[in-house]
């Protein structure tokens, strides 16, 4: 059994469900084959296996240490990275023109499903390099996009998101980086960036940093923040690596988990400055970074997802060989101790688990669907209600695994019992490997503001309208599945219960002032994204009552699928009720009451 990613399932989701064969009709991917496809993900799978799953727990060990202005890594990780750019992964999703092999987003979200579940740190680097390198292809010159992006999708530079400072982690209004506009038309950059994954290194040549900073004279706030490339090496004309650039390490931060991927605290312009190149347009900063935030957003939800599942493996594995007390049917003490899965507690731990990771893999992978499909649609009506559909579902895509994926992680570890919080098994790692997961890439908390206070009433509502579409297309298509007659009806209340909450939202913020109606948005968040994963586990439900699986894994799912319904989703209402009325009981609560 494998105890990194069960590929039965990933090619249940990948196949049965979101059909990733059809991907092949469209002009882009018509090349492609299920074949290459398939291919493709046993190539991923055999580097899980023999490169990334079994340094995992060095790398965990043997963090990243300073050592005279340098971050010094395991050698396991550098042969691993290597393994990975020989096997073209780096560039599995680009366009041809860049040197990729153009597979669809979807294969690449499968491919890095593996990677993540074996060893969420290295996964980190090719994750960063490619969100740069998209933002590079969407909104840099020709000039730039020729120098920095062949060599990133090569895997020979890498990339990086330089947002965070010491004074401002999520509120990058205050940021303090500033860039000096020089006669060439280079910018010198001053200041200093925090929690920087994958800063400094020896593993690639050169490292592409995309920096936030402030021209002089711009804007207070977010619209006075621009984006720079600044490159550790300066780039000559011809692709050379020149001479190293004012960019130093200034020290490494000792994580509680996720130790793969270095990560930084960078200094800009210690000595003359910083050489940095402006991307695109002064002040548009900020919104051409989110296309790198939101690609990274769902990148942390699947490894969320991944590394719950992962957990999930192991706590299954051990609760088969583990023999520890007797049925409660059993009176007789000297009869043989059972293995533990026999214990009702412990299947539903199980249960709770099954029913999590599979539940948020197969949302970020619909949510990856949702890209190949915006990405290559001609259509300017629906490429605008695709669109509309990732701005909702991406706040869920983030935080919905990296909360519940941590809750399962939580679950594997009790199901070890006093063996799981030992470093004898790897239960406890990948606990503290997921709790990153709830705070990076945005915390969770600024992902409910987001959903609560913006996406569910962006556009006058659309957003949730075409959700809401979708959603009942599918309670559509379970009405022939009688069997799922009482699911459908309860994935029913529970839509009504949230999206009345959300069209309420301008009428509470108007009433009782935005700080108020907001206080419990993140509340707000884990109910609408129970209501999302129960529509994806109404979607697989009826994917596995036509496709031709084993009996077991079918039932397997279905146990599962009801297992959400039955104890998952009732848990929506209470807090529903506490943001409908906008209490006020944690927001009104004064300093000195603490």
């Amino acid at each position: 059994m494998s105890l990194i990613l069960n590929r039965r399932d990933l090619d249940f989701i990948l196949y049965d469900v979101l059909r990733a064969e059809d991907l092949c009709k469209r002009a882009a991917f018509k090349d492609h084959t299920r074949e290459v496809f398939d291919h493709v993900l046993d190539a991923a799978e055999k580097l899980a296996n023999n490169e990334f799953y079994p340094i995992a727990k060095e790398t965990d060990i043997k963090e990243p240490e300073f050592e005279d202005g340098n971050a010094v890594l395991p050698q396991s990780t550098h042969q691993a990275i290597k393994k990975m750019r020989d096997g073209g992964f780096f560039g599995a999703g680009f366009e041809t023109e860049y040197g990729g092999l153009q597979l669809p987003y979807l294969i690449t979200q499968g491919v890095s499903a593996f990677l993540s579940a074996a060893n969420s740190g290295l996964y980190g680097y090719g994750m960063l390099t490619n969100a740069a390198a998209n933002l590079l292809i969407a909104h840099a010159d020709q000039e730039q996009i020729e120098k920095y992006v062949p060599p990133m999708v090569e895997g020979r530079f890498f990339g990086t998101m330089c947002l965070s400072e010491p004074q401002a982690g999520s509120s990058l209004a205050d940021i303090r980086t500033r860039a000096e506009p020089q006669e060439d038309g280079t910018y010198r950059l001053f200041g200093n960036k925090m929690w920087i994954s994958g800063g400094e290194h020896s593993l690639s040549e050169n490292i592409v940093h995309l920096v936030l900073a402030k021209i002089p004279g711009s804007p207070a706030g977010v619209k006075g923040i621009s984006l720079f490339i600044v490159p550790k090496y300066l780039v000559s004309p011809d692709g050379t690596l020149g001479p190293r650039n004012d960019v130093k390490l200034m020290g490494v931060n000792h994580k509680m988990g996720n130790r793969g991927v270095v990560n930084t605290a960078l200094s800009f312009g210690d000595v003359d400055g910083a050489v940095g190149y402006l991307i695109g347009e002064p002040g548009a900063g900020l919104s051409y970074m989110f296309h790198m935030m939101n690609e990274a957003r769902i990148a942390v939800g699947l490894s969320a997802a991944t590394t719950a599942y992962s957990g999930y493996l192991h706590a299954l594995e051990y609760s088969k060989d583990r023999r520890q007390g007797r049925s409660l049917n059993e009176r007789d003490p000297s009869s043989e101790m059972i293995p533990i899965i026999e214990h009702g507690d412990v299947k539903r731990m199980l249960m709770q688990q099954k029913s999590y990771c599979e539940g948020g893999l197969a949302l970020c992978l619909y949510g990856a669907s949702l890209i190949d499909r915006f990405e290559t649609e001609f259509d300017g009506e629906e490429k605008q209600r695709l669109h509309l559909l990732l701005e909702i579902l991406t706040p869920i895509m983030k935080s919905w695994p990296s909360e519940f994926g941590l809750k399962a992680n939580d679950q594997a570890i009790q199901v070890h019992g006093g063996y799981g919080y030992t470093r004898e098994y790897p239960v406890e790692r990948l606990y503290r490997d997921n709790r990153l997961n709830p705070i990076h890439e945005g915390t969770k908390g600024i992902q409910g503001i987001d959903l609560l206070g913006r996406k569910v009433s962006m556009k006058q509502g659309a957003a949730l309208a075409v959700l809401e579409g979708e959603l009942l297309s599918t309670i559509n298509a379970a009405a022939s599945h009688t069997e799922f007659a009482a699911q459908v009806e309860a994935l029913r209340a529970a839509w009504i219960e949230v999206s009345s909450i959300a069209r309420k939202m301008p009428e509470l913020a108007a009433q009782h002032g935005r700080e108020r109606a907001l206080a419990n948005a993140s509340l707000f968040l884990d109910a609408f994204g129970h209501v999302i994963v129960a529509w994806i586990w109404l979607k697989q439900a009826i994917a596995i009552s036509k496709a031709d699986h084993p009996e077991s894994f079918k039932q397997g799912k279905l146990a599962a699928f009801r297992y959400f319904f039955l104890y998952e989703l009732p848990t929506i209402y209470p807090p529903c009720e506490l943001v409908r009325s906008a209490d006020a009981t944690c927001v009104n609560a004064q300093e000195d009451w603490f």
